[in-house]
């Protein structure tokens, strides 16, 4: 029959060279006399200078106001606990930076007569951040996805009003539908810490490629815009403002024949982006009237509202120019 193994024995030394290497903090709280102890490590991470009479109550003062009412109880209610206990709180240091710190201990030590308890004190605040990460990521995914399903109702909402035949609803529908997912699919982080955004001009390729790649189409369209990033925002915004004026090409201007051109210009006017949509070699020109569809009311909110700007209209034979201003800070976001 086999014996068992024995269990190692560390050393003193070897103790404490783990717990350096773990970036683990001692402590002890005597509590009739509410003494705090501490070693070198947990004054660092405390971010205090060595005091001989530190207590309970010195230490709390460093929690984080809306953390220190819990830690406070929290302590408290050990006193009259035998067995471990754990706590992650906030504590600010000298310089308010928010550090996160886990409190383990073990009260008693299963002898309510000495009044001692010891434990030991981690820095949790990555752990912490990343748990705040996720969380932040969660909910901001939750939020798209109520926006998202939003727009897409209300662009049911309209193309229904707007068009004759469920087979005429359901292409202009998914043509919206197509042009918001390749504005979203451009959302990309840029460099230098630019944030997150697509670029203007590659919005505008992308968007009207589909017009402008075989036969007589191919090299119609000539874009000449700003370099500058776009927000997620307002790509999505915007995104539905070229298609529904590139629908409007198709159906009545310069794309509806195999002669028309469009150019597309920008330039930045003091706080605005100007963008002059130009149609040449389209259909006859087209009355103020004719414009008070459900599509042109979407472009007037979408301009006025989310891109907080303006849209003119410019009826010429042959043609249409038409001129958006929209705030640069808007497009940011």
């Amino acid at each position: 029959m086999s014996q068992a193994k024995s269990q190692p024995e560390w050393s003193a030394d070897e103790l404490r060279r783990a717990i350096k290497s773990a970036g683990v903090a001692l402590w002890t709280w005597i509590v009739d006399d509410d003494t705090f102890v501490m070693d070198a490590k947990a004054y660092e991470l405390w971010d205090i200078s060595h005091e001989t009479d530190l207590t309970f109550e010195h230490l709390s003062a460093k929690v984080h106001p809306a953390d220190r009412d819990r830690v406070r109880a929290a302590f408290v209610a050990t006193r009259a606990i035998d067995g471990p206990f754990e706590i992650d709180f906030r504590i600010l240091t000298n310089a308010a930076d928010v550090r996160w710190i886990s409190a383990r201990g073990e009260g008693n030590e299963g002898d309510a007569t000495t009044q001692k308890m010891t434990g030991i004190f981690l820095d949790v605040t990555g752990r912490k951040q990343a748990e705040e990460g996720h969380e932040l990521l969660a909910g901001e995914m939750s939020h798209r996805v109520k926006n998202l399903l939003a727009l897409a109702a209300g662009l049911t909402n309209i193309t229904s009003r707007s068009t004759d035949t469920k087979e005429e609803m359901a292409k202009q529908l998914t043509q919206r539908l197509t042009a918001l997912g390749r504005a979203h699919e451009l959302v990309r982080p840029l460099p230098d810490g630019q944030g997150e955004a697509a670029l203007l001009g590659d919005l505008f390729t992308v968007l009207l490629a589909p017009y402008d790649d075989v036969g007589a189409f191919a090299g119609r369209i000539r874009v000449a815009v700003p370099r500058m990033g776009l927000g997620e925002k307002s790509a999505t915004s915007l995104a539905l403002v070229i298609h529904e004026l590139a629908t409007n090409s198709l159906k009545y201007g310069a794309l509806s024949n195999d002669k028309g051109l469009l150019d597309i210009s920008g330039a930045l006017v003091e706080d605005d982006i100007e963008i002059v949509w130009s149609e040449h070699g389209g259909a006859d020109a087209r009355s103020p009237q004719s414009m008070e569809g459900y599509g042109s009311k979407l472009l007037q909110r979408t301009i006025s509202g989310q891109l907080g700007g303006s849209i003119n209209y410019n009826w010429v034979d042959g043609g249409v120019v038409v001129t958006l201003r929209m705030k640069e800070s808007h497009l940011s976001t």
